[in-house]
């Protein structure tokens, strides 16, 4: 009976090493996180973006082909809770997810109040909670939100991969001088790759799906 026992054990020992050591389904352990693509950063809103609607249209792209694989996405929604904040106010059409990446019944949405998106929200816990390790990356704005986030999320230990191109910034100005959008994009889409993400086009990303 011992003997009996002792081969069983054997047995289940080596079905569990055999289970543990398949292959992880990449898939499902790679999220999408689209970023404050909200209508204030769009024609006629409060804070229109260089570029937001054709990084819009990209990312709506990419979420294609993760609904259609059925991974997992978030959005990520930006509420204003600063008294002298000018967009993304509460209860308002701006805050509202842009129709071309609107989310589904089933699609997760995390709402924040900083430019972290994991500062203060649940997303940390939410990824974690599903085993996620990879990260793609769309949103507004690059130079803030997207840029504070893909950080963060370097640190947390996540792979990020963002895509270039379902990005979008605006202008700024330094010491009276305005540095274009297309400049900033550049400029911190450079400084991601590398250590804290794998920069890609939607093309390029798409392509190796």
């Amino acid at each position: 009976m011992k003997h009996l026992l002792f081969t069983f054990a054997i047995v289940g020992f080596s079905l569990f090493l055999g289970f543990s050591q398949q292959p992880i389904n990449k898939k499902m352990n790679t999220a999408l996180i689209l970023i404050d693509i909200q209508n204030d950063y769009f024609e006629n809103g409060t804070m229109p973006l260089v570029g937001s609607g054709k990084a819009s249209l990209n990312a709506r792209q990419v979420l294609d082909k993760f609904r259609a694989e059925g991974m997992p996405i978030i959005h990520i929604q930006h509420i204003a809770a600063r008294p002298n904040s000018t967009f993304f106010l509460p209860a308002t059409k701006g805050s509202e997810i842009q129709d071309n990446v609107k989310p589904e019944e089933t699609e997760k949405v995390i709402i924040k109040h900083f430019p972290n998106s994991f500062r203060e929200t649940e997303l940390l816990e939410y990824l974690k909670s599903r085993n996620i390790t990879d990260l793609v990356i769309c949103g507004m704005m690059t130079h803030m939100c997207v840029d504070a986030t893909v950080r963060a999320a370097k640190d947390f230990g996540f792979n990020c991969t963002v895509i270039s191109d379902a990005c979008a910034t605006r202008d700024l100005t330094i010491n009276g001088e305005t540095v274009k959008a297309v400049e900033v994009q550049k400029s911190f889409l450079a400084a991601f790759n590398g250590f804290y993400a794998s920069v890609k086009t939607t093309k390029e990303y798409l392509a190796e799906k």
